[in-house]
């Protein structure tokens, strides 16, 4: 198999595998509906779901509080839908918010340092005969020293397959998101950082243009937080305010993680000097599912407005007035030096008229 071949296939199994598992982790582990959830190609089916026991019936993911110290016992059931024999790999992983907005959780592989590294199911792999279930019991153990505040992670079940065609392996993987509030003192907090503004003008001098909005969300605080956005611009001293219509919401953030946010804003006026304004209100959710709107954060910038065409046209009826001014000011001095000169010769002649004559 020659070089160029074999590096084809690497880059085939990378992508077609980080494909995989963004798609598996975002629509299983997020939790996005009730349910079991299901993973299935040909022949091969399986779903995971809660086990039900004091925490509750048909849950959509496992959520706990748990103070420093403490231990939660648990468990996933996995059932094999498919006709042939399964052997699944089980482990956890912390999650993170993809650039997508997405939940996901780190490969097998990656380094767990919070709810990956604090759940262990009670095996490393689980074997299901076709239209069997199994139930993996799992602990959480947090550590003594463990930081007040939310985790995310979940526990997953994932199968390796090999492509013949493609000369790959596939990992295909399933799971349920983990949900960990820390006990202590809660400080919720999102910041705004980075702001700027721009202003992309319009060729018609008179007429508005569009300015661009950006800055970055910072959950700065210990817990996971959602949160409304409001955008807008305005001339000095607050006039001529425009607001931005139809932003996104941004994704729950869990601590420590950032989100970037581009905000247009249409029909601007050229007001030369504007201000731009975001506020953002963070959103807290409790063990309950209730949500809470805190207090809300705002940031304020500056940039410049300029209506170019139309200071292009005063800048061309400036160097006019100037060339005009100057063309006078070079006719009077010419004038004056010709002016100068015909009285230097008349006094010259006269002059000349008076001298004495010799014999």
């Amino acid at each position: 198999m020659s070089t160029t071949t074999t590096r084809r296939r690497t880059t085939v199994a990378t992508l077609l595998r980080t494909a995989v598992l963004a798609l598996l982790a975002t629509s299983a582990v997020a939790g996005l509906a009730p349910g079991p959830a299901l993973a299935a190609e040909g022949d091969v089916a399986w779903t995971v779901r809660t086990a039900s026991n004091s925490y509750g019936d048909a849950r959509s993911s496992f959520s706990y509080a748990v103070n420093p110290g403490g231990r939660v016992e648990d468990a996933m059931v996995v059932a094999n839908r498919g006709p042939v024999t399964l052997n699944l790999a089980v482990y956890a992983a912390d999650g993170f918010t993809t650039k997508a907005g997405q939940l996901d959780l780190l490969a097998k592989d990656g380094k767990s340092v919070a709810v990956g590294a604090w759940v262990h199911a009670d095996r490393g792999s689980v074997t299901i005969q076709p239209g069997k279930t199994a139930q993996v019991p799992f602990t959480i153990s947090v550590p003594d020293n463990a930081t007040p505040g939310d985790y995310v992670g979940g526990i997953l079940t994932s199968l390796t397959q090999a492509d013949q065609a493609e000369g790959i392996n596939v990992d295909r993987r399933l799971g349920i998101r983990i949900t960990l509030r820390v006990g202590g003192e809660l400080k919720p907090n999102l910041a705004i950082e980075d702001l700027h503004v721009t202003y992309g003008g319009a060729f018609n001098p008179f007429s508005k243009g569009d300015a661009t909005v950006t800055y970055k969300i910072h959950n700065s605080g210990n817990a996971a937080l959602s949160g409304q956005q409001a955008v807008s611009v305005s001339g000095p001293f607050g006039a001529l305010s425009t607001d931005a219509s139809g932003i996104a919401a941004p994704p729950e953030l869990l601590p420590g993680e950032s989100w970037t946010v581009t905000v247009p804003v249409r029909g601007v006026a050229p007001a030369v000097w504007l201000a731009a304004t975001a506020t953002l209100t963070p959103r807290l959710t409790d063990a309950s599912g209730s949500t809470t709107s805190l207090e809300p954060v705002r940031a304020t910038t500056h940039g410049w407005a300029l209506p170019w065409m139309l200071l292009l046209v005063l800048v061309v009826l400036i160097a006019a007035v100037v060339g005009v001014l100057q063309y006078r000011r070079r006719n009077r001095v010419r004038r004056k030096t010709r002016e100068d000169a015909r009285v230097r010769d008349a006094v010259e002649q006269a002059l000349r008229g008076q001298e004495p004559q010799t014999s």
